[in-house]
């Protein structure tokens, strides 16, 4: 306790407690590797943070303004790389967004229901939080997975553009239903980053047109100068402090950018360099801290808030695996109800805010890791179903 004192009076991360986070953040790619498991790297990583955390041994402290800018910024990235694996510019895809679509607003009006009843019957008042909770979808999770089993055909395709549209939605509405009477003020942060987002999409798309990113491409790769991921940092960060500013999660403005980067068309040498400053290091951060802030030493001795989050796991299998009377196939159903960035940014917002019951952001939490866990199996029944027909969908 004394140690944990001093560390909150100093506020700074030591480079031990930094070599301490990236060294157990290794336990993500530790469990993901059997790839029958079909695992996230993000399911260790959570659990490394919780180890070292609040709930496990207190060796860092998750209120460390360092810690936490860090972490943020690490968030921002993990939801840019997101919007970028969105496949907005594949014309396949297209036909398929009116059925996506469907499907996304069938599951809202679903969860309005379930997350109301849920809301009601824990007394929590967290009824808009709930149903986005339970409409949404993990593209960062979903299409992945989609990719590493190599499932193809047009109703893969329609659960692809049902998940990118859910995702988009429920990211924007999230902020508003976190903190409902702040709603305006969010709306507004939220259509400020949402209007400069289009106005980057012209930009860069007139600067890929007119042949200057090229140029700037071919001179950055000639002196190894790397400018593409500095400018594309600059524009990211500027929006995250726009985002911030207007009182909207920075996950908003990594996303959106993230999907201008998509439409424009996203340079492989870029990509590769994301990954690494991405996946290699402040992605890792952000869960690491997400891990370490929850205390599920609150939720085991509230008996009440490790319902909730089973209730709400098992309420988010229940609306998306209810799409199986639309006609989709129910390990699809299943793969879409899997959710990742709607539940962390939750309980990262909810907990920075104060605006959430004790133990409430590690029951989001655990009802995210459900369906993170029915998603895997669903995963593996899909590829046995699904990933025959990639061939002839390939031919």
């Amino acid at each position: 306790m004394a140690a944990r004192a001093r560390r909150r009076k100093e506020g700074c991360v030591s480079f031990f407690q930094l070599s301490l986070i990236a060294a157990v953040a290794l336990l993500g790619p530790l469990l993901a590797s059997p790839r029958k498991w079909h695992l996230p790297m993000v399911l260790g990583q959570l659990l490394a943070g919780i180890a070292i955390g609040r709930t496990g041994l207190g060796l860092v402290d998750s209120s460390d303004p360092t810690f936490t800018f860090v972490a943020d910024v690490g968030f921002a990235l993990i939801m840019f790389v997101a919007g970028t694996h969105v496949p907005v510019r594949d014309r396949a895809i297209r036909p398929a967004l009116a059925g996506g679509a469907l499907r996304a607003a069938a599951a809202a009006a679903l969860a309005a229901g379930v997350g109301t009843a849920i809301a009601f019957a824990f007394g929590t008042g967290h009824a808009p939080l709930y149903i986005v909770l339970l409409a949404s979808s993990s593209a960062a999770l979903v299409l992945p997975i989609i990719d590493s089993l190599r499932l193809a055909g047009p109703k893969v395709l329609t659960t692809t553009a049902q998940v990118a549209v859910a995702d988009i939605a429920c990211i924007v509405a999230l902020p508003l239903a976190v903190d409902p009477p702040n709603a305006a003020r969010a709306a507004v942060g939220a259509a400020a980053v949402a209007a400069c987002s289009v106005a980057l999409f012209f930009v860069l798309r007139w600067l890929e047109l007119s042949g200057t990113r090229g140029r700037v491409h071919d001179v950055s790769e000639d002196r190894k100068f790397a400018l593409e991921l500095r400018i594309q940092l600059a524009l990211l960060f500027a929006l995250s402090g726009l985002a911030v500013a207007g009182h909207v999660s920075v996950m908003l403005a990594g996303f959106s950018f993230g999907l201008v980067v998509a439409a424009v068309g996203e340079p492989r040498r870029l990509a590769h360099q994301l990954f690494a400053v991405s996946d290699g290091f402040l992605g890792p951060v952000f869960f690491v801290w997400l891990g370490a802030s929850l205390d599920l030493r609150a939720l085991a001795g509230n008996p009440g808030m490790v319902l909730l989050g089973l209730c709400l796991g098992a309420g988010t299998l229940l609306v998306h695996g209810s799409l199986r009377l639309l006609g989709q196939p129910l390990p699809l159903a299943v793969l879409s109800a899997s959710q990742l960035g709607v539940p962390v940014a939750a309980a990262a917002i909810g907990t920075q805010l104060d605006l959430l019951e004790p133990g409430e952001a590690s029951a989001l939490i655990l009802g995210a890791i459900i369906t993170i866990g029915a998603s895997a199996a669903a995963g593996s029944r899909a590829a046995r179903t699904f990933a025959r027909n990639a061939p002839a969908a390939a031919g």
